[in-house]
């Protein structure tokens, strides 16, 4: 997970405006504690804080393309990054082994119309130095957080979290998931489109548990790719029970050699919170038994959730009861998981969602408005369970990967 802070349409001088951007970056340092970057020119200014996952050595942003006219700053990951680099042998000269670099190549020969092939999990902006024109994105379902604004003057900013635009902005909308925004138009244009969205094209589908089974363990096992530890979140439930499973299943083998290497962290450190006594701890402790992950329980009281409701609220920007609610325990789980040098962790946000798995499913009226309410679910997964697994995760400088809501899946 990374931090993203930039400014486009400059009405300012740009060397009065850069000590306010690094200001602004520094408000989500802790998306990005391993590096600071910023890149600036008259017209532009993007700055970046970075959370070393693929490429520690090399990888620091804003990244550039070989002639320097492209600048990218990304926060996220592009899962199929390897698959994607193939098409551009011998007509790219890659500078990193980031996985976001495959961003400024696919924009370098496409244009604007790239953005469907990558599958990961993204907020970005580039910069064209030559012609001034600017292009944002954001994944499929909001999993990355992204919002943009505009200050008394008339500048153009977009952010990773609200409280870098906080006291600068006057104006701040979000940037909706499933979009891109180029500055030629600066237009949102929905790049993300489905025909399973609309019951009529699936009412008809047959149920196959195999392909389902197989589609979420390619999901997990993509969402691997890490050169650095990493863990599962484990509350007990079927969902991260699942993911787990599988990713203890694949965690031997390091993904990006196609499994022909030794993983280079290959034991599975699985993670619970609760109160002490809880049924989920108690649940997740099985499961971790039988599949065989290092576990940790971490316990904590009502009074030490409470204490840190300020905290989170800060942090989640939201005042939704039923998202800080859920936020706090994994609020105070993630430090925890921080304290053990974790950068990393797998969740199961989205398959309730994607399965109606809430118990009030049960009382759909017909199978129409049961593939309604999942579709109407999901597409607001980007307010509530995805912004609550980014940014309590982020707030302590971790990554959360969530395999159910990948975009093959």
């Amino acid at each position: 997970m990374c931090g993203i802070v930039c400014a486009f349409d400059l009405k300012q001088k740009s060397e009065d405006l850069r000590p306010q951007i690094l200001e602004m970056s520094k408000t989500i340092r802790h998306r990005g504690p391993d590096w600071s970057g910023i890149y600036s020119d008259d017209k532009a200014i993007m700055a970046h804080e970075r959370l070393a996952i693929v490429d520690p050595a090399s990888g620091k942003q804003p990244l550039f393309s070989p002639d320097k006219k492209l600048v990218l700053a990304a926060n996220g990951e592009i899962y199929n990054h390897r698959e994607l680099r193939k098409q551009f042998e011998g007509k790219y000269d890659f500078q990193t082994q980031s996985d976001c670099e495959v961003i400024l190549a696919l924009y370098q020969e496409k244009g604007v119309d790239f953005v469907d092939e990558m599958n990961g999990i993204f907020g970005f902006a580039i910069y064209d130095t030559e012609k001034d024109e600017y292009f944002i994105a954001r994944d499929h379902m909001g999993i990355i957080p992204l919002y943009i604004g505009w200050d008394q003057n008339g500048t153009f900013y977009v952010a990773s979290e609200l409280k870098a635009l906080e006291g600068i902005c006057t104006k701040i909308e979000l940037f909706p998931p499933g979009h891109y925004m180029s500055s030629k138009d600066g237009e949102f244009v929905k790049w993300w489109n489905r025909d399973w969205r609309d019951y009529d094209n699936v009412k008809d589908n047959k149920t196959s548990i195999a392909k389902v089974k197989d589609a979420l363990e390619a999901a997990v096992k993509r969402q691997l790719m890490s050169d650095v530890p990493y863990g599962v979140l484990l509350s007990g439930g079927l969902d991260s029970s699942v993911t787990s499973a599988i990713a203890k299943k694949y965690a031997q083998l390091r993904v990006e050699s196609d499994d022909k290497q030794a993983a280079w962290y290959p034991q599975l450190h699985s993670f619970s919170v609760g109160l002490d006594g809880s049924p989920d701890l108690a649940a997740a402790q099985k499961v971790a038994d039988h599949i065989g992950t290092v576990h940790h329980e971490i316990k904590f009281t009502i009074q030490e959730g409470l204490d840190a409701i300020k905290d989170v609220i800060y942090n989640i920007e939201t005042y939704d009861i039923t998202t800080i609610r859920s936020s706090t325990p994994m609020y105070l789980m993630a430090r925890v998981i921080k304290s053990m040098g974790i950068k990393m962790v797998l969740s199961g946000e989205g398959a309730d969602e994607i399965f109606g798995g809430y118990l009030y499913f049960h009382k759909a009226p017909n199978a129409k408005e049961f593939h309604e309410e999942t579709v109407r679910k999901i597409d607001k997964l980007h307010m509530y369970d995805c912004l609550r697994a980014n940014k309590s995760l982020a707030a302590w400088g971790i990554e959360g990967r969530v395999p159910f809501l990948d975009k093959e899946f």
